[in-house]
């Protein structure tokens, strides 16, 4: 491997591991990010980091201004109907053909499980890093590793567009019950009906968080 692939290679996990914070919610649409504070949590060099910066700012995941800095991105009305537009041709099509003993159903009920612990604890990013695995889960029935890549980047763009709402309850809360509905629906073998009730679920989720980008909006 050449100097310049494993450079390369660093920086690509290096944005793997800055997406995976943006999808946990520990970094939030316009935080800036201090190069000195993350080169020393990842212990990597400035050089490193900026290169993974560049690969995120790419995917509109970071974006630069000039003498200021780097900043996390905030989603777009577009992008945000366009990013609930792409959920439901990927996960309610991988539902539609879920196999009850697939190994990824398993991961699901985890996921439930865990949010419903969460959901007792009012620990709301816990309830939605959950929420989050729980919809990965479901990508992971369609086997394909290409789309699990490409869902990563839809996963970190979604939480930021979490992150618009002033209320995390509100938006976490009442997809829980709705979580473990779906996955009992796939248990039972009824993957038809789990994908229609995936389809009104996220139909719900995306007013919710179009109406919180607009009342951002209203207030900036």
């Amino acid at each position: 491997m050449t100097e310049e692939n494993e450079a390369l290679s660093l920086a690509e996990r290096l944005a793997g591991q800055i997406r995976d914070r943006l999808i946990a919610g520990e970094l939030k649409p316009g935080q800036r990010l201090s190069e000195a504070s993350l080169s020393s949590q990842l212990d990597v060099s400035r050089n490193s980091l900026r290169e993974a910066f560049r690969l995120l700012t790419k995917d509109g995941l970071l974006h630069h201004e000039a003498n200021r800095g780097v900043f996390v991105a905030t989603p777009s009305m577009a992008s945000i109907i366009d990013i609930y537009r792409v959920r439901r041709l990927v996960e309610c099509r991988a539902l539609e053909q879920a196999f009850p003993h697939h190994p990824a159903v398993r991961r699901m009920g985890q996921a439930v499980e865990q949010a419903h612990a969460c959901l007792k604890a009012e620990d709301w990013q816990g309830v939605g890093s959950a929420n989050m695995r729980f919809h990965g889960a479901i990508v992971d029935l369609a086997d394909s590793s290409r789309l699990n890549d490409f869902y990563a980047r839809i996963a970190a763009e979604l939480r930021l567009s979490f992150g618009l709402l002033a209320d995390p309850e509100l938006l976490h809360a009442p997809f829980v019950p709705l979580n473990r509905e779906i996955l009992e629906l796939v248990l039972a073998g009824k993957s038809a009906e789990a994908a229609a009730s995936l389809d009104a679920y996220l139909q719900r989720s995306e007013r919710m968080v179009l109406a919180a980008f607009a009342r951002s909006v209203e207030t900036a």
